[in-house]
């Protein structure tokens, strides 16, 4: 007879007693989840991590001594494990909440106000560390600190590049990466058009976020707005994202339409528009993120002719997508973080599909 599947093993941290009671009694009830310990505050939590090596930690923002957010920081630093941040503080917009997902946790779940709302939280709960297990969630290990076009990685180019186009889509985990990749992307680079699973109201603060630091600016994109070199193009919240050749010019549009693979904007809603262009390189990237939105999108892309790269699983904090597209084939390169920005770059020098 085979072994039974380990649990998931989880970490439950928060300053109130109550609520680590709640969400333990949740959790211990799932045949697949184990809770192997519970604390109070940041001291407590490390102890019982060097104890138990969790898969996942629950966090709370407000807590005595180092809050939240700071012990997330710590963690993503010196021992990255995956962390669903359940307070009362994140509710859906607010900027402890957007401070969070770019520390890097991997959900963001708020805190019912009334106790007839328990048993959503606790759906969401079981369903997030579900999914982190099946798409082998890792999270960086790489450094927080984003660089600048100062100090630019070895071999990426800043004269002679083409007017082509780079097309980027992530989910969990995106918001770091995006700073890792596009702060070592010069200046002058072709236009980008990004999608990011992201709630809507968190678009324009992640966009202002990339703006401040990276070479080039980074918007919000609007309909109808022409492409430029020097700009990256972020889809809006709850909208499709799509990119239209008119006049020989290549234009964002934007679309409502349906959710695919249960997302609005879809990575594959704009990496399948790409690839009905003509006479224009395009590099696709499908960086880290849950579930397999992008991947049909690359294998389009792919088959059109153009560059595709998906994110190696050691950089990944969730290899979910990316790992969908190299099933598929739709990756022509699989790369870490650090290895792409020359890459993409030089894949615009491939002639474009006619």
């Amino acid at each position: 007879m085979a072994p039974a599947e380990r649990k998931t093993r989880v970490l439950v941290v928060d300053d109130s007693a109550t609520a680590r009671r709640l969400l333990s009694r949740c959790l211990q009830a799932e045949p697949d989840i184990e809770v192997v310990g519970e604390a109070s505050d940041a001291f407590s939590a490390n102890e019982l991590i060097a104890r138990h090596r969790p898969d996942v930690i629950t966090l709370d923002i407000e807590m005595p001594g180092m809050d939240g957010l700071d012990f997330l920081r710590h963690l993503m630093k010196h021992q990255p494990i995956p962390v669903i941040i359940i307070s009362s503080h994140t509710l859906p917009g607010s900027i402890t909440t957007f401070e969070a997902l770019k520390a890097g946790a991997v959900d963001v779940i708020s805190k019912p106000r009334a106790p007839l709302l328990v048993a959503g939280l606790a759906r969401r709960l079981k369903k997030s560390i579900r999914g982190l297990r099946a798409n082998g969630a890792r999270p960086r290990t790489l450094p927080l600190e984003s660089r600048t076009a100062r100090t630019l990685s070895p071999g990426v180019r800043t004269t002679g590049l083409t007017n082509g186009l780079i097309a980027i889509g992530t989910s969990v985990g995106g918001p770091q990466a995006l700073e890792l990749l596009m702060t070592q992307l010069p200046a002058n680079t072709p236009p980008i058009v990004i999608v990011q699973h992201m709630p809507a109201p968190f678009i324009p603060l992640l966009a202002g976020r990339l703006n401040d630091i990276c070479p080039m600016r980074v918007v919000v994109a609007t309909d109808g707005q022409q492409l430029e070199s020097g700009v990256a193009y972020l889809a809006p919240g709850d909208t499709h994202l799509v990119v239209e050749q008119r006049g020989g010019r290549l234009v964002a549009a934007l679309r409502r339409g349906i959710p695919v693979h249960h997302q609005r904007p879809a990575v594959d809603v704009l990496f399948q528009s790409l690839a009905l262009i003509r006479g224009v390189p395009i590099v696709g990237v499908l960086l880290t993120g849950m579930g397999s939105d992008g991947a049909d999108g690359m294998v389009a892309l792919r088959s059109a002719g153009h560059e595709t790269i998906a994110e190696d699983s050691r950089s990944c904090v969730v290899f979910g997508m990316p790992r969908e597209a190299i099933a598929r084939g739709g990756a022509s390169r699989i790369l870490m973080l650090e290895q792409m920005p020359a890459v993409i770059l030089n894949g615009l020098d491939r002639p474009a599909p006619k």
